[in-house]
């Protein structure tokens, strides 16, 4: 029964996959149709509000200016009312102002679209913080990546010269894509008993007549942007394994659901441009079939159970409870846990770090990898890098330039790639061998040995990453963590990002080279065992030491 589930809501996504793409194509492509004429009055109203006059496309650095300078802004008003919060408006429970690198960590995680929490949401932040500040920018975080996906598979699609305007992607995103669909999913979410309310935190008297205090908020509004923008960041402190924001099966299916379908349709997307859909399934296709290797990972090391608590006579039956909820089990726990991390979002229904040794280990290697899926557009710009790579090697072994979609790959396109690729690496394992080497970091671990080392590896990836997700029971709200985990954040978003702009500004620039008998077909399965091939091969090569020292080592000695 509990594979069955899973198969259900695997069925259910690669059937989403074809029509969410194609609408998000019709969204981007910039091609008159039918959505003009129900949200053009609208747009075209921000565009005048924005001063957009002139919607011209833009050069790659023109584009990461303008997000870049956007973000900027936002960023200070976020920061501005986390410190101001306690004497501003909705603040029925009297909370204060946010401490001053707290606020930092926070403002930066989630411009970051990480939503790494080292605070608890019902008790450190207001009404309004959660509105203004936090769902805010789940909204234009998610929205600029999802902007700077397109931009990028404009540059490795288009035969024009730019790779279209920020700012009519940004409008777009939020009135086509991420307004509607949270619209949408937040009146489900209130039909399934998620709370919506503006009201005071709930006084009530248990039934051994103790007093006890009930928070509850906006929870619906910031669920549904929350998933669909691959934030992650919770309103309670343990985000979705609480009642409130997920009570039940459904729930939790319509959360995985709403966290997965864009990324999963963003390869027929990209097919779409491509004018090739076998290119997007190919992409797909990888994606999918990496996914079910750690999926299958996690969901039978917990079925299995610990070793340790097996050999204490107790009844271990139903696998690994410790840190599940009952109303979702193994499976449900397992499949929210690899889509989570796959997906970059970081919202968890349950405790990762009570996760078996190998169960812990699959959520690392896909947000190590960060292009199984990953969050919105941020994975499949990664795995078209990987791709480009994967093409880069075959040429140089068959002696033959290399091309990917009619455009040479040269030196330029390969060295931005690599500063991509090893940077990822770089800003988890330096931070973690600093976080070891000080005080201020061992002081934060709670686990000695092996399981301490993936409790600091997993802060860092996830922070890396931009997934938000955490072993928790590591001590983070210091100003050590919030600064260093700050800084990765801002590191593992806007390099990549950057690099990757570039590259597509490079080959949007290129002469299209047509297709010739000799040319390295990429929509084929040869292409679709390189692809994968190349992302375990590299992930393997930088970051199997680090998983060797931590949960397979603790894993080889629970056996």
């Amino acid at each position: 029964m509990g594979i069955l589930q899973i198969v259900v809501v695997l069925a259910v996504l690669v059937l989403l996959v074809k029509p969410v793409g194609t609408y998000v194509y019709h969204v981007f492509s910039n091609e008159p149709n039918r959505l003009d004429r129900i949200f053009g009055p609208f747009e075209r109203l921000v565009y005048a509000l924005i001063g957009l006059k002139n919607r011209v496309g833009m050069s790659w650095k023109k584009y990461a200016f303008s997000f870049l300078l956007t973000n900027i802004v936002l960023v200070a008003v976020g920061y501005l009312i986390l410190r101001a919060q306690g004497v501003l408006m909705f603040n029925p429970n009297g909370v204060g102002e946010m401490e001053a690198t707290l606020s930092f960590n926070t403002i930066i995680s989630f411009i970051t679209n990480t939503n790494l929490q080292h605070y608890s949401g019902e008790s450190g932040l207001t009404y309004f913080s959660q509105m203004a500040v936090i769902t805010m920018m789940m909204f234009t975080s998610a929205a600029t990546g999802f902007s700077v996906a397109i931009a990028f598979v404009r540059g490795l699609t288009s035969k024009g010269r730019t790779i279209g305007n920020f700012f009519e992607d940004f409008v777009k995103a939020h009135t086509r894509i991420f307004l509607p669909a949270a619209v949408l999913v937040t009146l489900l979410l209130v039909a399934l008993q998620v709370p919506q309310t503006l009201s005071a935190t709930l006084s009530v008297t248990t039934l051994e007549g103790v007093a006890q205090q009930i928070a509850i908020g906006p929870v619906a509004s910031l669920e549904s942007i929350k998933h669909l923008g691959t934030n992650g960041g919770g309103f309670f402190g343990v985000n979705s394994a609480h009642p409130f924001e997920n009570p039940n099966g459904l729930t939790n299916v319509v959360e995985i659901l709403s966290m997965w379908a864009l990324p999963a349709a963003l390869p027929y997307t990209f097919g779409l441009f491509a004018k090739n859909r076998k290119q997007g399934w190919v992409i797909f296709g990888a994606m999918m079939s990496l996914f079910v290797l750690f999926l299958s990972l996690t969901y039978f090391s917990e079925l299995r159970g610990n070793p340790a608590v097996n050999a204490m006579g107790i009844d271990a039956s139903q696998g690994s409870m410790e840190g599940k909820e009952v109303r979702f089990g193994i499976p449900q726990s397992a499949l929210f846990t690899t889509v989570t991390t796959a997906a970059t979002t970081g919202s968890v229904n349950n405790m990762h770090d009570a996760l078996t040794p190998l169960g812990g280990l699959a959520p690392l290697a896909e947000m190590m990898l960060n292009c199984v899926f990953g969050g919105k557009g941020v994975g499949l710009v990664n795995m078209l890098m990987y791709a480009i790579l994967g093409v880069f090697i075959c040429g140089l072994m068959v002696g033959r330039t290399p091309e990917f979609l009619g455009r040479k790959i040269e030196p330029r396109e390969m060295k931005l790639i690599a500063i991509a690729i090893l940077a990822h690496p770089f800003i988890i394992l330096v931070p973690t061998a600093i976080a070891f080497l000080t005080d201020l970091g061992k002081g934060s671990i709670s686990n000695p040995g092996y399981h301490g080392l993936s409790q600091v590896l997993y802060e860092y990836t996830s922070s890396a990453a931009n997934n938000g997700s955490g072993f928790e029971g590591l001590a983070d709200n210091t100003s050590f963590w919030n600064i260093t985990t700050g800084l990765v954040m801002l590191l593992g978003r806007y390099i990549s990002m950057i690099a990757m702009l570039a590259v597509a500004g490079s080959l949007v620039r290129k002469q299209w080279v047509p297709e010739t008998a000799g040319t390295f077909r990429t929509d084929n399965k040869l292409f679709y065992g390189i692809l994968i091939g190349t992302v375990l091969l590299i992930g393997a090569l930088t970051f199997l030491p680090a998983l060797v020292l931590g949960p397979i080592a603790e894993h080889l000695t629970l056996r």
